[in-house]
């Protein structure tokens, strides 16, 4: 009933950009926070950004001044520009959403998740 949708992964070189997009879509009263958490080979998923409904936002210090969220709340769209791209941001990439549905209820909610491969 609810569905995430990313795009924009894909293979590049060190010092290259990406922009990922991540469109919720379904049964939605409202979206409170979007997200983009990491998951590289062995590693446990982390947090990369978030940002509220309000617009306030929260990054790792890893990818902070190379990495913008934003979202579009018309579009119940988020995006990450990733700038300044390294091999170890290599992963893959998951878009998250909490969201209140039609039931009044609030959830969490996955993407498929995209891969994110930087070469040096």
């Amino acid at each position: 009933q609810v569905q995430l949708v990313e795009s924009g992964g894909g293979l590049v070189q060190a010092g290259e950009s990406l922009r990922l997009s991540c469109a919720t879509s379904g049964r939605i009263f409202s979206i409170n926070a979007m997200g983009w958490y990491r998951q590289a080979p062995g590693k446990q998923r982390e947090l990369v950004a978030r940002i509220t409904s309000g617009g306030s936002t929260n990054y790792a210090d890893s990818v902070k001044g190379r990495f913008t969220i934003s979202r579009d709340n018309a579009k119940n769209t988020v995006y990450l520009q990733m700038n300044s791209l390294k091999p170890e941001d290599t992963a893959v990439y998951y878009c998250n959403t909490n969201l209140v549905d039609n039931l009044l209820r609030v959830r969490d909610y996955w993407g498929q998740g995209t891969q994110v491969t930087v070469s040096s």
